[in-house]
Order: C-alpha cells, then structure tokens, then sequence
C-alpha cells in the first residue's frame, strides 16, 4: 500500500465528512418523516434512517473518497460487521437517553458525530486500507 502525502489524507477526510454530512441529511430526513409523521419510537426511527444513511455513505465513500476497487462484498460485509456493534450499542443508549427524556434530535446528531469519527477510523485503516486509490478514478488522477 502507498503511503499518503498529508495532503491527500486531509482531502481524503474532507471528502469523508462532506459525503458523511449529505448521508446524515438523508438520515436526519428519513428520522423525521417516521419520527414527526408516524410518531414511532425512537429506534424504529433511528434504526430505518440508519441503514439508508450507511447505504449511501458506503458507496460515496468507497468510490470517491477512499478510490477503492476492492472487493465490493468483502467491504460491505466488513461495514456491516462495524454496524454489528454500532447499531445495537447507539439503538440501545439513544433509547436509554431519549427514554431519559433527552431530545430525541439532540440524541440523534450527537450519535451521528460519534458514528462520522468512528466510521472513518475503521473505514480507512480496515475496510479500505489495502485497496486506496486502486479504481479507475485514482489511475486517471
């Protein structure tokens, strides 16, 4: 694997955070439409405008950020194996805090925030590490 310039790691987290801001428009959209419309609890809401957040965020990311041309399934199933953690554990707290009687927007961005940090660490060093910059994009760059 090549080693990254400082500059191409910061482009790489710039471009993570703005793909990861539109994936949390989407999430924050779905959430309320179930949330304000239907009137569901917490983590129905939440757990819906999850998977559609990671599905768009995925597949930004691995495209465009992270230039991958890995193996498309190994990835995802190692995204879906950082949400066998993450969604249980912030279903469970965002419930817990909610339940508390802590806004459920509130609960909501600040789970997001932890997911942006925690989602890039992860993306970068194990699902996307040995495969940066291998598309067809990056070769064209």
């Amino acid at each position: 694997m090549k080693k990254l310039s400082k500059q191409e790691n910061r482009l790489q987290v710039l471009k993570f955070v703005l793909f990861s801001i539109s994936a949390g428009v989407i999430q924050t959209g779905v959430f309320t439409l179930l949330n304000e419309l239907l009137h569901w609890r917490y983590w129905p809401c939440y757990l819906i405008a999850l998977i559609a957040s990671v599905l768009w965020n995925f597949t930004l990311n691995r495209e465009f950020t992270f230039k991958s041309a890995g193996n498309v399934p190994l990835a995802m199933a190692k995204v879906f194996g950082f949400y066998c953690v993450f969604t249980p554990l912030s279903t469970w707290w965002g419930s817990v805090l909610t339940d508390g009687g802590i806004n459920e927007y509130i609960v909501l961005f600040g789970t997001m925030l932890i997911n942006l940090i925690t989602e890039f660490l992860y993306d970068r060093f194990f699902v996307f590490g040995s495969s940066i910059n291998t598309n067809k994009r990056a070769s064209r760059e």
